[in-house]
């Protein structure tokens, strides 16, 4: 596609392809340079009920096929989706601002979700116990939801439909998929692959729209059962309000401030590496991004140093390049952060590396900032409260693990912390007292397809991959059978 050339991307409502009952349409821009270069419907209320009503058409249809051939259509995705990858990791760059590097991974991370998902088709399993009389069975029967919501965040565009679309057909649902308005490009494409891969009507629909109002609609449907969410604490306790009068299931992966807490027997070189690849990834933008490094006080000059040395080292510029980091996705998210920055300098904050965008001609326009850290942080500044989803590391020098632990836990967010240390007994305390969904020791940031994903407090509820992701796409039916004559 030129540069200049505007493409427009349509839903997908029950295997056509269609436009906003309204006409109306919304710009797409690419965070590099804000070029106008997609543009997608901006559904109604009219177009949601639509896709709703075509998911709940198919799904019992769906439901029936054996979960093996539910598989088979998975797997059809993802050799087709495997052809087609230079496209989607242009459009992945193009959306979302991450470096050609990273969505390669992101593709591949894709291919696995699902790849993954259609496996487990043969591993779904119910339970039978013991009666309390003769001639009787009690068995557990799982059984899908229905219709179900997958709304996506604009971190990982691809990934994360493959992450909640895997699971979600396999185990007998279907699904209406919803991407964040900033990057909705790659799930039209995907819905592409959906089409040539020949699944049924309405199994897998795509609507879209600028704002809140579609997702809301979609939420206080009285068709949706289950509304799997990748966002923000706000925008999770919103979704928690609106599903309530449907009493529907939840599977919310929210806003995470992760700890990364250093100890003074740490690995310091170690612990400095994957502190700079666990905060700049993404531009910042990853939920369990290191968030807030909490340091002994007695190595903190000597991580500090070696942080700083090779946050220097990183390159930004155009993510089509050979670069590090490429642009945030929005104006409003690296607006706010540059405040927090300012606002914790003036609060005694040591600035020791970048602050502010890059400079140079080609950073004039875009989201751009520079990979940041600060030293002399405290509790109380804004870097260190709230979530900065940002390439911004805060560095606050702590007492010891007790401390660490204190200010790590005292924080509603709760998706992950991160650990060094070579101490066995403070390892295993901190697994037992650590109130996060996930704990890294002694390790930079991952995720594994077979693990498993969830916040703890205000960063969620239910989770994702692994067994344990596809149970929460799944309803328990006891059944309570008599053969006695």
């Amino acid at each position: 596609m030129a540069i200049n050339e505007t493409k427009h991307y349509p839903c997908y409502i029950h295997g056509e392809w269609v436009n906003a009952s309204s006409g109306a349409v919304f710009e797409v821009l690419n965070p590099a340079n804000e070029e106008v270069w997609a543009t997608v419907p901006d559904c109604t209320k009219e177009d949601v009920d639509r896709a709703m009503q075509s998911s709940q058409k198919a799904q019992k249809a769906w439901q029936e096929l054996p979960a093996i051939e539910r598989g088979r259509y998975l797997m059809r995705i993802v050799d087709l989706l495997a052809k087609k990858r230079d496209l989607f990791v242009k459009l992945i760059v193009l959306e979302q601002g991450k470096t050609l590097a990273q969505a390669h991974g992101e593709f591949d991370d894709t291919l696995t979700y699902l790849s993954y998902s259609a496996e487990a088709a043969r591993r779904i399993q119910g339970g039978v116990f013991p009666s309390e009389n003769p001639n009787e069975h009690l068995m557990i029967n799982k059984v899908p939801f229905g219709v179900t919501l997958g709304l996506c965040a604009y971190n990982y565009p691809l990934a994360l439909i493959g992450r909640k679309v895997g699971p979600a057909l396999v185990t007998g649902n279907t699904m209406v998929l919803k991407a964040h308005e900033a990057t909705p490009v790659t799930a039209s494409a995907f819905c592409k692959v959906v089409e040539e891969a020949k699944l049924p009507p309405g199994v897998i629909n795509l609507v879209s729209g600028a704002g809140i109002n579609v997702s809301a609609q979609l939420v206080a449907h009285p068709l949706t059962r289950l509304i799997s969410l990748t966002g923000s604490t706000r925008a999770g306790q919103a979704i928690y309000k609106g599903a309530a009068d449907n009493v529907a299931g939840l599977v919310l992966e929210l806003g995470g401030k992760a700890s990364f807490i250093v100890l003074k027997d740490a690995d310091i070189d170690k612990a400095a590496e994957a502190a700079v690849m666990s905060r700049y990834a993404n531009c910042g933008q990853v939920c369990i991004c290191n968030e807030l490094v909490l340091i002994d006080e007695s190595v903190a000059e000597e991580f500090t140093a070696k942080v700083v040395e090779k946050v220097k080292k990183l390159r930004v510029g155009n993510p089509m390049d050979d670069v590090d980091m490429g642009p945030s996705v929005t104006a409003s998210g690296i607006d706010r952060v540059f405040k927090m920055v300012q606002d914790s300098v003036a609060m005694g904050a040591k600035l020791l590396a970048g602050g502010g965008r890059p400079q140079g001609k080609e950073f004039e326009k875009g989201y751009w900032i520079e990979p940041t850290v600060l030293a002399d942080v405290t509790e109380n500044m804004p870097v260190a409260k709230e979530e900065m989803f940002a390439p911004v590391m805060p560095i606050v020098k702590v007492s010891g693990y007790e401390e660490a632990l204190q200010i790590a836990n005292n924080r509603e967010e709760a998706l992950s912390s991160y650990l060094y240390t070579k101490d066995i007994k403070t390892i295993m305390h901190a697994l037992n007292h650590m109130e996060v969904g996930t704990v890294f020791v002694n390790k930079p940031i991952c995720g594994y397809v077979q693990g498993y994903h969830s916040g703890h407090k205000r960063s969620g509820i239910g989770g994702e991959d692994g067994v344990h992701g596809i149970e929460n796409y799944l309803q328990k039916r006891a059944v309570y059978w008599n053969y006695d004559d």
